[in-house]
């Protein structure tokens, strides 16, 4: 067959376009995909079920980097799975997000100059429904942009009517339960969102404050006590030390005098100070700081409450009306008037609590609030860890887990807004308190008001594994997909949203954890390491880089970086690389088309197929059976890793560039390599297919008929006629003799490149293959290496001895040989020195003993470079000389 007929595609096969256009392709192939129902889960299918839910994106939120990392790993993972038969559910959904909701509305009534309480509950309420129908959620549709294959007809909102019946179900059976109760204790405050915030909501970054130290007392009695909160004393209701300390012994059990009140104060001895710490005593402010609070509840001492929720003193005197931070001021001023400051440092950096939505510093406030008593409930998410039920991925990520749960405090639950989960407890005229569950008539008639507080987001979220599928309804689908089979979500959100879903799915669901595994990912930051934001100036938009190199680029992109546990760098130029990766898999799979590439009929039999064609059904049995063990070990970098070398390196690089030898020689040979070559890529395609669908999913439809990889099988180890083996066809034999022919090739381009040869440039040569494996492959050698037959007047100027082989050179017409091992000689000499004077440095201990590390670690580089330009010098020079 002459080349130019092999240029032509079969008449069954579909040309496919020169270049890759993932715009083109994207948006119409996902349409399609879900027009089809490939992602929809059936409760009443006997395969075996694999859940995983989508960790709910706020209603007010857009797709970013995190997101597109997260939902790659877990597409990759359903696909593959649905592609094993299994009844594949990956659940969506968005969470309201209560206080992030509710002041993004705020706002927009700001514009119009108004607030909630111009418009009350009821109406505020309707509102922020009104927002979220027209401007939430736009995130779903950037989830198809990536490629998502969740099952769409089962997509939820936390505050659907079926999850608010969950909600008021479980909040019922806690209470019954005495696992809620209401109590007034320090909290989380935010003076601008005014309500509480849970610990997840807080930020802490170093500020620059002050620490004053202050003189408390009078003559022999005085304690000195330092605080970056002067403000707060006015609040202080003691003085506390350690009881073992010495210097205060006789002062415990005393009152002191409080400056600029009319006060005295106790001092009292509590294991609780550090007496190494300051000057071993500190400021007791029971109403304003949690520790204090507990030392407080120790000593029966009184919560004096000095600021209203905006932040502004209320105690009475000249401070009466400040904001928190000018009375600060005006109280260390008085202070030093009075000559009660010992110290002052300005500044003073600390960790300070900020809320993540507005930014406001936070106040710990005491507060009537309602909490979930999470002692049973933490312990059963332990041992549910402990005993094996759960797994997390990586293991070592459980001691962090179990630093948490065995050490979590009670949960503050109840939120001061009005967009959210509303506590369903009725307070009555007499003092009655009333919880109505779902089936329950709330309490009518007068004096009877509902509480105004409403739920934590977490405790809904909380839910989501079995409120999804119906819960507490016990829906089919909650028998066929309850437990989750995996959860894949950040390490950040381990304690406040894993840790609540294990004690809820056990609590609400029998004992039955909510997941069998999960799996722990890092943040995604830029490519020098540093965390993404607009304030740092280097966040993107994934959007961007979908528009201008494919949603498949960015996906493989995440995937190579998703190392358990660790955080992803992730730059532009490595998403520029994945699209020469898939630009690479749409030219290969092209030109296979193009040379009779198929997927008909059954491999030809061992007997009839090449060494290069055993050679690569052997690696892609090898890769097979990697990709699975990396998979079920959430190893993605690596089975990403181990599908790029195998596709790019050995399908296209050696592979095809070897096939063509083959197809330009017709006959047989090129119809069993069209065969061999058509398996490899139906196979990669598949492999690939979970991580990169679109082009994937276009390559494989062309290639081979079929309807759709989403439906298609997952690929096992391919089986050859005449040499099945356990797991699939291997031959080592092969592999080594294609490895050899590796190195020959390689050697010759090297040296060839050190000469200053073009790529493409012929070179008379003569092959000595006699003896060797590599005796049938002259004809790829010279192809590949662009080696004409030595011809009349051949003169070896150039001899390379490349494992058992030898290929002479005659570069008498390209180079000047002369003044070529003249060049290697100088260089050489350069070398020899450069590792001479590393080398005595490296050798002086005097030397060594005072030069910093990173002047020694940059002289053993030089040397270990210069080692390696000697090798390789000294290698071209025997090369000419040899001649």
């Amino acid at each position: 067959m002459t080349e130019n007929a092999q240029q032509q595609p079969p008449a069954t096969t579909p040309e496919l376009p020169t270049q890759y256009a993932p715009a083109e392709v994207e948006g119409p192939l996902y349409e399609r995909w879900v027009e089809r129902g490939y992602f929809s889960a059936d409760e009443k299918s006997e395969k075996p079920p694999y859940t995983v839910v989508i960790p709910p994106p706020n209603v007010t939120g857009a797709l970013h980097l995190g997101h597109a990392f997260e939902h790659t790993l877990i597409d990759a993972l359903t696909r593959r799975k649905r592609m094993q038969g299994h009844e594949t559910l990956w659940q969506p959904g968005m969470d309201h997000a209560g206080i992030a909701t509710q002041n993004v509305v705020e706002r927009e009534l700001g514009k119009e100059g108004k607030s909630r309480h111009d418009l009350g509950r009821e109406a505020f309420i309707e509102r922020v429904w009104k927002w979220k129908g027209e401007s939430g959620g736009q995130i779903s549709g950037q989830m198809r942009r990536l490629g998502d294959g969740v099952d769409w007809e089962r997509e939820r909102f936390t505050m659907d009517e079926g999850l608010s019946q969950a909600v008021q179900t479980i909040f019922k059976k806690l209470y019954d339960d005495e696992l809620i109760y209401r109590a007034e204790r320090i909290i989380n405050w935010c003076p601008r969102c005014l309500t509480a915030i849970s610990d997840i909501e807080v930020e802490y970054q170093d500020d620059d404050g002050e620490l004053v130290s202050i003189r408390y007392g009078e003559g022999e009695e005085t304690l000195v006590v330092a605080t970056t909160r002067a403000e707060t004393m006015l609040g202080d209701t003691a003085v506390a030390v350690h009881p073992e300390d010495e210097r205060y012994k006789h002062l415990v059990g005393k009152q002191i005098k409080l400056p600029l009140t009319d006060r005295t104060i106790p001092v009292v001895a509590d294991e609780h100070v550090d007496p190494e710490f300051g000057t071993g005593a500190v400021k007791v402010t029971p109403a304003h700081d949690p520790n204090d609070f507990e030392i407080g509840q120790r000593h029966s001492l009184p919560n004096i409450a000095v600021m209203d929720e905006h932040a502004v003193i209320t105690a009475h005197g000249p401070f009466q009306g400040l904001d928190r931070l000018e009375a600060r001021s005006a109280i260390v001023g008085a202070l030093r008037a009075e000559g009660r400051i010992v110290a002052e440092k300005r500044p003073y950096t600390h960790s300070v609590g900020h809320c993540s939505r507005c930014k406001t510093t936070i106040e710990p406030r005491l507060s009537m609030q309602w909490w979930v008593k999470v002692g049973p409930l933490a312990q059963a998410a332990g041992d549910a860890v402990r005993d094996g039920k759960v797994k997390i991925h990586p293991q070592e990520m459980e001691k962090r887990y179990f630093d948490w749960v065995d050490n979590l405090h009670d949960w503050c639950i109840s939120r001061q807004l009005w967009w959210g989960h509303r506590i369903p407890v009725w307070y009555g005229p007499n003092g009655e308190v009333v919880c109505v569950g779902p089936d329950d008539e709330a309490p009518t008639g007068e004096g009877w008001t509902q509480d105004n507080d409403v739920l934590d987001t977490w405790f809904s979220s909380g839910l989501w594994p079995f409120s999804t599928l119906g819960w507490p309804e016990q829906t089919e689908s909650l028998a066929k997909f309850y437990p989750n089979s995996v959860l894949v979500t950040g390490y950040d959100i381990l304690f406040f949203w894993v840790a609540r879903m294990m004690m809820f799915g056990l609590y609400a669901m029998d004992g039955t954890p909510p997941f069998h595994t999960i799996v722990l990912h890092g943040m995604v930051r830029d490519q020098f390491g540093k965390k993404m934001s607009k304030s740092f100036g280097n966040a993107v938009n994934p959007l961007d880089w979908m528009d201008k190199y494919g949603s498949d680029a960015l996906r493989f992109t995440l995937a190579r970086g998703a190392n358990p546990g660790t955080d992803v760098p992730i730059g532009e130029d490595w998403v520029q690389g994945s699209r020469n990766f898939a630009n690479k898999i749409w030219n290969a799979t092209r030109f296979a088309m193009m040379n009779g590439a198929t997927t008909e009929g059954e491999l030809p039999p061992a007997e009839e197929l090449s060494a290069t064609d055993r050679w690569v059904l052997s690696r892609l049995n090898a890769t097979v059976a990697e990709v699975d063990a990396l998979y079920d070990d959430y190893q993605f970098a690596k089975l990403s890793d181990a599908l790029f070398h195998f596709a790019w390196d050995e399908v296209f690089d050696w592979y095809v560039e070897l096939s063509k030898t083959t197809f330009m020689a017709g006959g047989d040979g090129a119809k069993v390599s069209a065969r061999v070559l058509g398996e490899v890529l139906d196979v990669t395609l598949r492999l690939l297919h979970p991580i990169v669908p679109f082009v994937t999913e276009t390559l494989w439809t062309a290639l081979t008929g079929g309807e759709s990889l989403v439906i298609a099988d997952w690929p096992s180890a391919v089986l050859v006629p005449g040499a099945d083996a356990p797991g699939g066809f291997r031959d080592a034999g092969a592999e080594r003799e294609i490895e050899t022919l590796q190195q020959v090739i390689t050697e010759v381009r090297r040296f060839r490149a050190d000469q200053g040869l073009q790529p493409g440039q012929k070179v008379p040569a003569r092959l000595t293959l006699d003896g060797t494996a590599l005796a049938p492959h002259e004809a790829a050698i010279r192809q590949l290496l662009r080696l004409q037959p030595e011809g009349e007047g051949f003169t070896a100027t150039a001899t390379l001895p490349v494992s058992g082989a030898t290929v002479a050179l005659d570069l008498s017409g390209t180079i000047d040989v002369a003044a070529e091992r003249k060049r290697l000689a100088k260089d050489l000499a350069a070398a020899e020195k450069e590792k001479a004077q590393a080398t005595a440095k490296l050798g002086n201990e005097a030397f060594l003993a005072k030069a910093p590390d990173n002047v020694v670690d940059k002289i053993r580089g030089r040397l270990t470079k210069a080692e390696a330009d000697i090798t390789r010098l000294q290698a071209q020079l025997e090369a000419l000389l040899a001649a």
